[in-house]
């Protein structure tokens, strides 16, 4: 273990001490430092093939967020959060963003391009005849939910809250933010910020089923 790894026991109490935030306090914010380590666990995180097939939105003004409130069944994590997400799928992955993403390796690696041949090959040879039922929007916004969970437990590591929210109109936040013509749909909003003193559920127990009902070893 290195010697800026967590201990297991500081690792378990995070994850204890996380949940789905209810109420954060208004007063309190993430600061830029820390905002910035939470967008770099966004960048870090792994997707399929390692095309990144996502967009992440950062909503800081008030009345756009009182837009996307609306159409979240009034939610008040949306207004009231230090910061708002909303993690993006892209609704179609083409050839395209498979050559994008073979430049950047070539850049960052310092490799030839043409080295890079029989990978893209293979990564647009699944996308135009995978081996199972494909849909592309459902494939990414699986992807999207990996990235989703680095973030929270991110969050969580720093000590900062987090809301993962489904209960909202994506087509409206679409039209909002204009994503549909970018080629993007949203999948899910995470408010982050600080719980209040008064949230409730910070207190209540973990209901989890027991290991041996979840985890089979074979």
């Amino acid at each position: 273990m290195s010697d800026a790894a967590l201990s297991p026991e500081q690792l378990l109490h995070q994850l204890n001490w996380r949940y789905a935030t209810k109420s954060f306090d208004t007063t309190k914010k993430v600061s830029d430092a820390l905002w910035e380590t939470l967008e770099q666990s966004l960048l870090l995180a792994p997707s399929s093939f390692g095309l990144q097939p996502w967009k992440f939105i950062v909503v800081s003004d008030p009345e756009i967020r009182q837009k996307i409130q609306a159409h979240a069944w009034g939610q008040v994590q949306v207004v009231e959060a230090s910061h708002l997400v909303v993690l993006a799928c892209k609704l179609e992955v083409e050839p395209a963003d498979v050559d994008h993403y073979l430049e950047s390796i070539a850049s960052i690696r310092g490799v030839a391009l043409e080295s890079l041949e029989g990978l893209g090959n293979m990564v647009k040879g699944f996308l135009a005849s995978p081996p199972y039922p494909f849909d592309p929007k459902e494939w990414t916004a699986r992807q999207t939910y990996i990235a989703l969970g680095q973030f929270m437990t991110s969050a969580a590591m720093l000590g900062i809250d987090t809301c993962p929210m489904e209960g909202f109109v994506p087509a409206g936040v679409d039209e909002l933010l204009g994503l549909t013509a970018q080629g993007y749909g949203s999948v899910v909003l995470c408010a982050t910020g600080y719980r209040s003193a008064d949230d409730k559920y910070a207190s209540l127990a973990k209901v989890r089923f027991p290991k041996a009902e979840l985890i089979e070893y074979i």
